[in-house]
Order: structure tokens, then sequence, then C-alpha cells
């Protein structure tokens, strides 16, 4: 991508706009690791949470918060209790309804191959639902995400329309969760962290091969120009499946609260 340093640079320069104003404790050594490669930027990222988010309905029948107006009484970045959100629900006027969403993550990369080696760490890791995505003008962005989620209603407005032990029970599986996020965090910064070492240290090996022997480069090139115009094998000759580039990238569009 060109310009690339400089595009980096100006987004790392801005103020944080999230509602917490800073980097989430568990994904700021993932941040930072990133961030210190040339090659990637990352422009948002939250650790996973738990929260209570309370709006209006849609209408009288429809049960569907809007973003534009919600409040949050309750966010926690850890495992909680059910006594908490009992106590957050107290405030509720409105429709609430308990989210869990796990950690996600989005990098803007400099070339195709940073996004494919992210993408395929992500992916290893457990973040199964991750993606890269190609806009205008060659910007490359990868998505780290998963699947792991969780919507519950909980009220009406302002009326509690489940019971305490049931609370307790979503609690439960949202901690179960929680959990699950913060080993897949984990698992993710240690393989990224080798992945790169090891993709640093095959760019150094094959930057001292060329420069060294100008021949292997010679060659190089001379091999893939013939492979551009292969003659036709013979009839009992079977050809090797191309790659696909639409299968090996999963091209998505995505829309942030």
């Amino acid at each position: 991508m060109a310009a690339f340093g400089p595009r980096k640079a100006q987004r790392l320069a801005r103020a944080d706009g999230s509602r917490k104003g800073g980097l989430d404790e568990r994904a700021a050594p993932v941040v930072r690791l990133l961030n210190g490669q040339s090659r990637f930027c990352t422009t948002s990222s939250c650790s996973g949470r738990l929260v209570l988010v309370q709006g209006r309905a849609v209408d009288g029948d429809s049960f569907e918060i809007q973003k534009k107006d919600c409040s949050w009484l309750l966010v926690t970045h850890e495992p909680c209790s059910g006594s908490e959100v009992m106590t957050a629900l107290e405030k509720a006027t409105g429709d609430v309804v308990l989210k869990f969403e796990p950690f996600v993550l989005h990098v803007l990369c400099q070339e195709l191959q940073d996004a494919q080696l992210l993408h395929s760490v992500a992916v290893n890791s457990g973040f199964r639902n991750s993606g890269i995505t190609v806009g205008k003008g060659g910007k490359i962005m990868v998505a780290v995400r998963s699947t792991h989620c969780l919507e519950v209603p909980l009220s009406h407005r302002g009326k509690l329309m489940v019971s305490e032990e049931y609370i307790e029970f979503l609690i439960h599986v949202a901690n179960q969760k929680m959990e699950e996020n913060i080993r897949r965090i984990d698992r993710f910064f240690k393989c990224l962290e080798l992945a790169l070492k090891n993709s640093a240290s095959t760019n150094s090996s094959l930057e001292k091969t060329e420069k060294h022997c100008p021949v292997y480069l010679h060659r190089r090139k001379r091999k893939n120009i013939q492979g551009l115009h292969t003659p036709p094998r013979g009839p009992n000759e079977e050809l090797e499946p191309e790659d696909d580039v639409e299968t090996s990238l999963d091209i998505f569009a995505e829309i942030m609260i």
C-alpha cells in the first residue's frame, strides 16, 4: 500500500475515540506488538465485555435497541456476578439487553501477504469469524473476531421479564464465554509473536541470499518468467490445480457501532 508509513503515523496520532478513552488492559499487548511492526497499524480493539444496554423499542410490538439512543447500565471486561447485574437492572426504565461481546481487533496492513499472515494466525487461534477486506485505493484491513457471542433481552419498558434464577444462569454462561475469550487472546498473542519472528527471520535470510548471490536472483526471476509461458503438457499429464484467491480469503464488509 502506497504511503502506508504516513497513514499509520497519522492514525496512531489521533485521540482515542472509544467510550473508555484508552486501550483495554488485556488487548494492550496484542495492539502494541502489532503497532511495533512497520507493516501493521491497529485501528480499533476491544478485549471482550459484558454489557447491559438500555434503549427504547422501535415500536410497541418490536424489541430492538436503538443504537443512537442507547445507554449502558453496566459494562465490565471481567467475569461478574448475578447480583451486580440485578443491581444495575434496578435503574432500568426502558428495554434492556444483556450482551457478551468477545475480543475484536481491526488492523490496517501494508501488503496482502501481511494480512494473510495475520488472518491465518487469528483463525488458528480460535477467531474463526476473522476476515480480510480490500477497499478502495488498496486499503487492506483485517478484522479479528469470533462468534461466541451472547445477546438476551431482560426487561421491557423497565419491567423485568425473566426470573433472577435465569439471570444467574445467563451470567454463568457469559462468564464461561469470557474465560474462553481470555484463553483465545493469550493464544493469539503467543502465536502472533512466533509468526512475526519466523517471518522476519525468513525475510532476512532471503535478503542476504539475494544480496550475495545475484545469480540466484537472476535465476529466480527467469524461472518466474518461464512459468508464465509454460508450454502445454502432454495428454496424459495432469495439470496441477491453480490457487483460488477467492476461496483463500474471507472478504467481507463490517459495520461498526
